[in-house]
């Protein structure tokens, strides 16, 4: 089973990335939360893939977040989940505007999927909150 996750990352150090399609990008240290759905026949599988990515165990740069996550000042603290619900846009929309203008987002109307926060508690507080109030709202 699948539904929809949120990633809990945090950024040790400012750095600057490139996104792919998105090009170069600053992004500053603190807690993020990426918000993305796992709706496919492997569910929250893919959340396993994540992880290795953030482990550096895989190296692929498919998804916005994993240019992100492969970044070696990037790790996954955290992942807070929605089983059974496609809710991914209520989620982001709730975790409010990102930094990264279209990351995760190039398939739907959300400005962005990323969110920030100065700290990683701070994200999680929001995430768990995003969540709630998604399943909430349907």
């Amino acid at each position: 089973m699948g539904g929809t996750y949120t990633l809990v990352v945090e950024l040790a150090t400012d750095t600057r990335l490139t996104v792919g399609a998105l090009g170069a990008v600053d992004v500053l240290a603190g807690g993020y939360a990426y918000t993305g759905s796992a709706l496919g026949p492997g569910g929250f599988a893919r959340v396993d893939r994540h992880r290795e990515v953030a482990a550096g165990e895989r190296v692929v740069h498919h998804w916005h977040v994993d240019y992100l996550l492969g970044h070696p000042a990037a790790s996954i603290r955290d992942v807070v989940t929605t089983p059974g619900e496609d809710v991914e846009c209520a989620v982001s929309t709730a975790l409010g505007d990102g930094p990264i203008p279209g990351f995760g987002s190039s398939d739907c109307r959300c400005l962005s999927h990323l969110a920030r926060w100065p700290t990683v508690d701070e994200a999680r507080r929001a995430t768990i909150r995003a969540h709630r109030e998604a399943l909430g709202s349907k």
